[in-house]
């Protein structure tokens, strides 16, 4: 053996008879000294004792199975623990209990909890533990942290114990809940659109519930609720990770002062409700009969705003909460109280095509009855969250002292979001205007505002339900990472939240181009097929709007984290003058009929302008590729996937209807016919492309189902 050894290399006159006195010299070669070294002292390094060597296993025979198989789903993982004393995978027997390991993951764990922030290297564990503000266990997109097998020799650290699922299976817990509750929310919101068209019609009396139901609304987001939803997120995640109380008495400030605003407001608005009335609709206002019934209308439906807010604020503090269901899951109930009102309105007085009822002769009762189910939704939407706030331990104190406590900061930063939401309730205006004269013009039912607003409930319920809900989820943690400098994974995040969600968004555009028709129909021909084929028109020219409206919906909220609320204000700014002037546009050049279509298909086009100008801007805002040529070709595969589905489905639906009519029954079956055939052929040549993020979708639905 020595000779081999020295066969291969000029010999050492010093060391080459060396070895001649050491007996395990050619039985170990595990215990040979690196040639050009000097042989080790076997006193103070003595040899493993007899026994501590792994039996050989015999020849031919399957190997067992080891007590700590590595596993392929976690990086860079720390080896098994050694057995007591001496082992010869420890150089020259060194005793296993005073050796600790300590893997890549252990030292990212352990570095979010003990390194201090002057670190120079505390920005490689910005993305893990206590150190960045994120929950225990989260780590970047790209890794996903899998419970490791047990290591008696390392003490585990609090981070690393609590972490179970990871960044993405996080993200996809949070989005599962919000999108159940969203989807039970807009079912139940289609049950209520359907009874209030059923019990008001849609003619000028549905034209006048609608503009008095939405002014509400309007003047909540143009007032308070822009803030509340993108500027206050990141400053109650920023007063939770740094202030000791964890941020509570910041949210206690915060819902004080938007109590004692929005009843500043209320009282100010109820006064001026026929003022109000006038802003939304001339041609409403200009009628007697419909100005008293919207004035009337409006009175009752004002003072939603002081709960809607309410309810937003405790949302939002839940949100930072990382509990993201409540706020999806009580709008349900405000959905019964008004589906129970106008049912009990429906019991009394019948339907609209029934009764004849109109803005005429509404009875007194009738409007109060509507009036106070309205109100009496949203006051129970607002106290259901109260439960869930002390399920997190938060208790409301009424706090006034307002000054020199980060709200300052935070309402400058609303002023431009104030704006924002001003330039874009603008564009809403001007459209509300434009179809409620277009509808009286036309003499014609669902030629007004109240085809525009139910086909645009239908239009937004993907929107609401899958991108909303995962850019909700999302939305702390990007601000996060914003606040860390971590360029990278914000423009990740957003990466994952537009691929996310085309994945069904897409599909769902071109279904509505297709089976818009059968969908309002069914849904709506409670007050007239021809309204509701009326409708249908407006939902197919709404339809391919929605891929921008998403896209645009997920790039803002990359301004919000880094706290930009200027460049959304200017980029929604462009977005309501292209809407205005589009819809003007329509409504001048088009038949009255058609107008309120042609204004659809405005807002599809205002989005899609808005979308290259906010993509630019965010690009130039995070210094760098916003991983557009990914996203673009995502896109591009969805939609040419898309085509021969909606293609197949439309034809499928037409056929069914030509053949069944347009009531229930003929609708029913060419909504199913004609998506089932849409999606199929949409998932074949999906997975025909190979669309990575469908393929995706699709294996973890089957790992759920066990198949």
């Amino acid at each position: 053996m020595q000779q081999r050894w020295l066969s291969g290399s000029p010999v050492d006159t010093y060391f080459q008879d060396v070895h001649d006195q050491d007996p395990r010299w050619a039985r170990d070669l595990s215990t040979q000294a690196p040639v050009t070294e000097a042989p080790y002292d076997r006193a103070a390094h003595p040899s493993p004792s007899p026994g501590t060597y792994h039996p050989q296993q015999p020849f031919y025979a399957q190997p067992p199975t080891p007590q700590y198989a590595p596993d392929p789903r976690v990086w860079a993982q720390m080896p098994p623990p050694e057995s007591v004393g001496p082992t010869r995978h420890l150089s020259h027997g060194e005793d296993t209990p005073t050796i600790q390991f300590v893997g890549v993951d252990d030292l990212v764990a352990q570095a979010a909890g003990q390194q201090p922030e002057s670190d120079a290297f505390a920005h490689l564990f910005h993305d893990q533990g206590q150190g960045s503000g994120r929950p225990p266990g989260v780590l970047s997109p790209s890794l996903e942290q899998v419970p490791a097998a047990p290591r008696p020799t390392v003490p585990a650290s609090e981070p690393a114990a609590n972490n179970s699922g990871g960044r993405a299976s996080g993200l996809l817990k949070s989005s599962a809940v919000m999108a159940a509750g969203t989807l039970v929310s807009r079912l139940t919101g289609f049950v209520r659109t359907m009874v209030i068209t059923a019990a008001l019609g849609a003619a000028t009396l549905g034209d006048t519930w609608t503009v008095a139901y939405t002014l509400p609304t309007m003047i909540y987001i143009l007032t308070v609720g822009g803030g509340l939803n993108s500027v206050f997120v990141p400053q109650l995640v920023r007063s939770m990770k740094e202030d000791e109380d964890g941020g509570e008495a910041y949210a206690n400030r915060l819902l004080t002062l938007v109590m004692v605003t929005l009843g500043v407001i209320v009282t100010a608005a109820v006064f001026a409700a026929p003022l109000l009335i006038q802003l939304m609709s001339d041609s409403i206002a200009s009628d007697p009969a419909s100005n008293n019934v919207a004035v009337s209308f409006a009175r009752y439906c004002l003072p939603t705003i002081f709960f809607m807010g309410v309810h937003v604020v405790m949302g939002q503090i839940l949100n930072a909460r990382e509990k993201f269901g409540a706020m999806m899951w009580t709008p349900v109930l405000n959905n019964i109280v008004m589906i129970f009102t106008f049912g009990m309105f429906l019991w009394v007085y019948g339907t609209a095509g029934n009764s004849g009822m109109s803005e005429n002769n509404i009875p007194p009762e009738g409007i109060r009855l509507l009036g106070i189910g309205t109100l009496l939704g949203l006051v129970v939407q607002a106290l259901a969250m109260m439960p869930y706030l002390r399920e997190t331990g938060f208790r409301f104190r009424p706090r006034f002292d307002w000054k020199g406590h980060g709200l300052g900061k935070a309402i400058k930063l609303a002023k431009w979001t104030v704006a924002f939401v001003l330039a874009n309730q603008a564009g809403v205006l001007v459209v509300t205007q434009l179809a409620t004269a277009a509808g009286k013009a036309s003499g014609r039912s669902g030629a007004g505002i109240l085809a525009y607003s139910n086909a645009q409930l239908i239009w937004g319920m993907p929107q609401a339900i899958i991108t909303v809900s995962v850019m909700a989820a999302m939305l702390p943690r990007i601000s996060r990472a914003a606040h860390d400098g971590d360029t990278g994974a914000v423009r990740d995040d957003i990466s994952q939240g537009l691929r996310t969600s085309a994945v069904a968004v897409v599909p769902v555009a071109f279904m509505f181009v297709a089976l818009g028709i059968p969908m309002c129909t069914l849904l709506f021909g409670s007050s007239s097929v021809a309204a509701a084929q009326s409708m249908g028109y407006v939902l197919m020219a709404f339809g391919l709007g929605l891929i921008p409206f998403s896209v645009q919906y997920v790039v803002l909220r990359g301004f919000y984290a880094y706290e930009d609320t200027r460049t959304p204000f200017y980029n929604t700014v462009i977005v309501a003058a292209v809407n205005a002037a589009a819809s003007a546009g329509c409504y001048w050049a088009l038949p009255a009929q058609w107008a309120v279509v042609g204004m659809a298909g405005a807002y599809g086009l205002a989005y899609a302008v808005g979308v290259g100008v906010a993509w630019q801007r965010l690009r130039r805002r995070i210094g760098g590729d916003l991983d557009g040529a990914r996203v673009l070709r995502t896109y591009a595969r969805l939609c040419l996937a898309s085509i021969p589905g909606a293609l197949v489905g439309g034809a499928v639906g037409f056929a069914i209807t030509r053949v069944l009519g347009h009531g229930a029954l003929g609708s029913v079956v060419a909504l199913l016919a004609g998506s089932t055939a849409l999606l199929g052929v949409f998932c074949v040549v999906a997975r025909r492309m190979r669309i990575e993020e469908l393929n995706s979708m699709v294996g973890m639905v089957r790992g759920r189902l066990g198949r």
